[in-house]
């Protein structure tokens, strides 16, 4: 028997300012990270997991994940009911990259403050892309 999907918050309500028949895609870099946190594959799950749980969001299986051999990177990738997870490390440049896609609305994720403690990220670089819409984003 599957398991059971945890319980979903209400989806907030869409912004009738800009509305986005599609969803939201964050595109994100963490730049100038810790590289041993970059090549540590439970503290990547650990960003992913508090991403999906405080959004709400269900993934629909376990996440599949990619360890590469010696000191380089991670890939993990999540299938969501509302669309995808990814992330990938590169250790030796000291970036980790994440996409989000909701195909619902859901509020943006601190990802500067979230990348900063889980990796030591100096910087962070996000691009918040509506989706549906014909001028293709912000």
């Amino acid at each position: 028997m599957p398991e059971a999907l945890p319980t979903m918050r209400p989806d907030p309500q869409p912004n009738p300012d800009r509305p986005s028949p599609a969803g939201v895609e964050w595109l994100v870099e963490g730049l100038d990270c810790n590289p041993d946190r970059l090549r540590d594959l439970n503290s990547l799950r650990q960003v992913c997991d508090r991403i999906l749980g405080d959004l709400g969001l269900r993934p629909v299986r376990d996440g599949v994940w990619h360890q590469f051999p010696g000191p380089a990177g991670v890939t993990g990738v999540y299938l969501l009911a509302e669309s995808h997870l990814t992330c990938h490390t590169y250790p030796e440049y000291g970036l980790a990259t994440f996409n989000l896609y909701c195909c619902r609305p859901r509020p943006r994720w601190p990802w500067e403050d979230g990348l900063r403690a889980a990796l030591g990220a100096g910087r962070v670089v996000v691009r918040e892309v509506p989706r549906g819409e014909p001028e293709g984003g912000r």
